[in-house]
C-alpha cells in the first residue's frame, strides 16, 4: 500500500466518523444517517470533488451542510440522504461558479435562506435560479455578501414577483368592503 492510499484511507475514516457524529445533533429533528448512508455520502463526496476538480482538507463541508439544514421543514428522514448529496453537489458547483469569492459560511447561509424562504425545499430552483443569479452578481464584482454574511441578499437580485401575505390580506379586506 503506498503512502497516498494510506493517507486517503485515514482521511476517509476520519470523515466518516465526523459525519456519523452529526447524528447526535440531528436526531432531535428526526434525522439520522446509517452506516450505509455515510458510506454513500463519502462516495458521492469523492465523485463530486473529482467532477468539480476540487480538493477538500480537514473535516469537509458535509458536517456544516448538515448543521445548516437539519432543522429545515423540508427535510425528512425519507429525503435526507438524497438532499445532502444534492446540497454537496450544489455547494461545490457554486464555489467554483463564484470563483471562491464567497466563504463557505456565506454560501451556506445564502443557500439555507433561499432553500427555506424562496425555494420552499426545491433544490432545482435553488441551483438553477437563486444561486445562478447570485453567482452572476458575485462574478460581476458584487461584494455586499461580505457585510451580511450571505443573509438577506437575494431580494435585490430576484426578478420574480413573490406572493406577499399582507398585500393578499389587504386585497381580501377591500373585496369584503
Amino acid at each position: 500500500m503506498d503512502g497516498q492510499n494510506f493517507l486517503t484511507i485515514v482521511q476517509d475514516r476520519a470523515w466518516l466518523v465526523q459525519v456519523r457524529e452529526t447524528n447526535s445533533y440531528t436526531e432531535k429533528f428526526g434525522l439520522r444517517l446509517s452506516e450505509d448512508d455515510t458510506r454513500l455520502l463519502l462516495a458521492e463526496k469523492n465523485r463530486i470533488l473529482k467532477q468539480e476538480r476540487r480538493v477538500e482538507f480537514g473535516k469537509g463541508i458535509l458536517p456544516q451542510i448538515i448543521c445548516h439544514f437539519c432543522d429545515s421543514s423540508f427535510l425528512t428522514q425519507d429525503n435526507y440522504v438524497e438532499t445532502l448529496v444534492r446540497l454537496q453537489e450544489i455547494f461545490y458547483l457554486y464555489k467554483n461558479e463564484m470563483m471562491d469569492e464567497i466563504t463557505d459560511d456565506e454560501l451556506l447561509c445564502f443557500m439555507r435562506e433561499q432553500f427555506e424562504e424562496v425555494c420552499f425545499g426545491d433544490l432545482d430552483y435553488l441551483e438553477g435560479t437563486c444561486l445562478n443569479i447570485f453567482a452572476q452578481a458575485i462574478r460581476a464584482g458584487y461584494q455586499g455578501h461580505r457585510a451580511s454574511g450571505g443573509r438577506g441578499e437575494f431580494g435585490q437580485f430576484d426578478i420574480t414577483t413573490r406572493w406577499d401575505r399582507e398585500l393578499y390580506l389587504e386585497a381580501l379586506r377591500q373585496l369584503n368592503d
